[in-house]
């Protein structure tokens, strides 16, 4: 199974990607691991609904370019459906069943998705209605398909 995360912007600091590689290295025993980092558009500081619907459209059309019809497309958003780890591991587990090979979950830039770009995908999935920073947004989502990785193969994981 190959498992893609693109994620719109780059890591930075130290203790963020040496989060993410920690949960890489746990994760290449049950999948092959892509993280494709896409760069976010410069927006002012206090922009306009029509400037942040510019940059939303020009990320997500990056976003898009990189997917395939034959990919399962995992969108996250805050208003997505919220499903708990054995869940999340279910459907990882129908996906792998139904013969796709590939699924690429998608974390936008700090203005979120286009109502397009997640019309286009399989599922559209929350953790919470609460914001969270796409540095630790990363490490929680990798965190958790390593969780259902645990919880596909019977493997104890702390709860």
């Amino acid at each position: 199974m190959k498992i893609r995360l693109i994620c719109v912007g780059k890591l930075k600091e130290r203790f963020y990607t040496e989060a993410v590689s920690e949960f890489a290295k746990r994760l290449s025993r049950f999948c092959d691991l892509e993280i494709l980092e896409l760069p976010d558009e410069k927006v002012a500081d206090s922009p306009s609904p029509a400037e942040i619907e510019r940059v939303k459209t020009a990320e997500c059309r990056r976003i898009a370019d990189k997917l395939s019809p034959t990919e399962y497309v995992v969108a996250l958003d805050p208003r997505g459906r919220q499903l708990s780890s054995e869940e999340l591991s279910g459907e990882l587990s129908a996906i792998m069943l139904s013969g796709r090979s590939r699924i690429s979950f998608i974390i936008g830039g700090s203005h979120g998705l286009t109502q397009e770009l997640k019309a286009k995908a399989d599922l559209v999935l929350s953790f919470s209605r609460m914001t969270f920073s796409h540095q630790i947004f990363r490490i929680m989502l990798l965190e958790q398909i390593y969780r259902a990785f645990k919880i596909l193969n019977g493997e104890p994981y702390h709860k």
